[in-house]
């Protein structure tokens, strides 16, 4: 069996990339799924993730605008975007519809560092705290008096029932992940868990009697699953979809395989209660990564450019040759480079595969001292990682 692993990153750690929301219809004509007419419903540059189908006619993800992540709104008809919340002192993440009610609800994280949970009134977007004690980070409605949710429990994530009415709360599992959905025509919901080591499974979790049993084994990296109304689980991993089907399949199966160039990563997947809509979060195309700090270079905008890379980048002169292996000392390098010289880079050919970006340049190297002016061709190849870049090497 292939080795498992199930990467966990609470709200505390996110690690906020260029994400987009991404719509498409889907279909199953003659036994065979259909995946199209997808559409970027965010076009936001900024972190943009969790959908949730709020009814049939509107998405609610969470959103960064002016430098803080708001409750957006997405009408599926009109095609309009508008913001729930606006909370300059925190963030609103994981919106749900609270059951019975027009209102809904979000995981907020505070600029003072204090995560709690939220309800917000649908129209006015006034909130109210749900849950005192407990470090929500992942929750799903049960029903309109029961939260499932991963809660923060030092350092790690505590599968947690918590009864509002009664306002209590009990501890279901330890080590578990951040995915919790309903499983259709029942009345048991799915989660995962950390099973050993390095492996993670899928469980299914009846919340009245706290019976828990074993569906499925997850692959490596795999984060997010949800369900289709007929009882097929479906998980993302890297530009794919599988499926599996309880009770029928031994092992998943390819569902869709993405071939949109904008369509990386997907690390959350949902779909509406009728089963003919997907929405995806997934990384943008790492060329626009790649685009944004050759225009930055060019710019001289030293801030800019050096945002583009990961704290631990590795800087290669050659394929080998490690030069630099943190930003500090790159970025120093670079400021030292841009005091001296104002050079500009003409991009000549650009290949984009996977994860990694080739680029040709003709670069021109004005010497500001002596007014000396070079130029040459070059071949750099960018390698991104979670939406930045983690080694460049220059050829």
């Amino acid at each position: 069996m292939k080795k498992l692993f199930f990467f966990l990153a609470p709200l505390l750690s996110i690690a906020q990339t260029n994400t987009e929301i991404h719509l498409f219809d889907i279909s199953n004509k003659e036994n065979k799924w259909h995946i199209f007419n997808g559409k970027n419903i965010s076009n936001n540059d900024g972190y943009d993730s969790q959908p949730y189908f709020y009814d049939d006619n509107t998405v609610l993800f969470s959103s960064t605008r002016n430098k803080q992540t708001d409750i957006a709104k997405y009408n599926i008809n009109t095609s309009k975007l508008t913001y729930i919340s606006n909370t300059p002192n925190g963030g609103e993440y994981s919106p749900q519809r609270i059951p019975n009610s027009m209102n809904i609800s979000a995981v907020r994280l505070d600029t003072d560092g204090k995560q709690r949970f939220y309800s917000y009134d649908f129209k006015t977007g006034k909130d109210t705290k749900l849950i005192e004690d407990l470090v929500v980070a992942y929750p799903m409605w049960y029903d309109k008096n029961t939260v499932l949710s991963s809660v923060i429990v030092n350092d790690s994530l505590h599968l947690i029932l918590s009864d509002l009415k009664t306002k209590t709360n009990t501890t279901i599992a330890k080590n578990t992940g951040r995915s919790f959905h309903k499983i259709p025509n029942s009345s048991l919901v799915s989660f995962i868990k950390k099973t050993g080591d390095s492996q993670w499974s899928i469980f299914s979790l009846n919340p009245k009697t706290k019976e828990i049993n074993k569906i499925i084994y997850v692959y490596e990296g795999v984060q997010d699953i949800c369900w289709l109304p007929n009882g097929i689980l479906l998980s993302s991993l890297g530009n794919t979809i599988f499926k599996f089907t309880p009770k029928k399949d031994k092992r998943w199966s390819v569902f869709h395989e993405f071939k949109e160039e904008d369509v990386n990563n997907i690390s959350r997947i949902t779909v509406n209660k009728n089963g003919t809509k997907l929405a995806i979060t997934a990384e943008i195309s790492p060329k626009h990564i790649v685009q944004k700090q050759l225009n930055a270079y060019n710019n001289q905008n030293i801030e800019e450019y050096i945002s583009a890379f990961t704290d631990d980048v590795k800087v290669y002169s050659g394929l080998e040759k490690l030069e630099y292996k943190n930003k500090k000392v790159f970025k120093f390098h670079i400021g030292e480079v841009m005091a001296n010289t104002k050079n500009h880079q003409k991009l000549v050919k650009r290949y984009v595969r996977n994860n990694a970006v080739i680029d040709e340049y003709l670069t021109t190297v004005n010497s500001i001292n002596n007014n000396k002016k070079n130029s040459f061709t070059s071949i750099v190849i960018y390698q991104i990682t979670n939406g930045k870049i983690s080694s460049i090497r220059f050829l």
